[in-house]
């Protein structure tokens, strides 16, 4: 068994396809119509075929819920890994991105959490 696409909610899917392709470095993979919205995944750039993220419209009221009061906690709603935090956050923060923990070791692992500009936190972590 393998995961083939996990998904986050989002606000919008057109700023969230720009921000997570922009900004983030992703590629996007899948852009299909279903319904009112689109089925629109994005993929790492040095795993093509590995893993999706589904940008997943948060219409229904338990989603809107869901990532807003997750939100308001300050709790990530995935992780990416990284191999270098410190000069991910630089280009981040170059591009305007707003971080709420600047990058910060626990352990064994470097941890950073940012806004995503969709209604999410979003936690990167360099592994040492």
């Amino acid at each position: 068994m393998n995961i083939i696409v996990t998904s986050i909610f989002v606000q919008d899917q057109d700023k969230a396809l720009d921000f997570y392709t922009n900004t983030l470095g992703f590629v996007k993979k899948h852009d299909v119509p279903s319904g009112a919205y689109r089925w629109i995944t994005v993929v790492s750039p040095e795993a093509q075929d590995g893993t999706e993220l589904l940008l997943e419209p948060n219409e229904h009221p338990a989603a809107k819920e869901y990532q807003k009061k997750l939100f308001a906690d300050g709790i990530p709603v995935t992780m990416f890994g990284v191999p270098d935090i410190q000069e991910e956050y630089q280009r981040l923060i170059n591009q305007g991105v707003r971080f709420t923990m600047k990058p910060t070791k626990t352990g064994d692992i470097i941890i950073a959490v940012f806004d995503d500009t969709c209604g999410n936190l979003i936690q990167i972590i360099e592994q040492q």
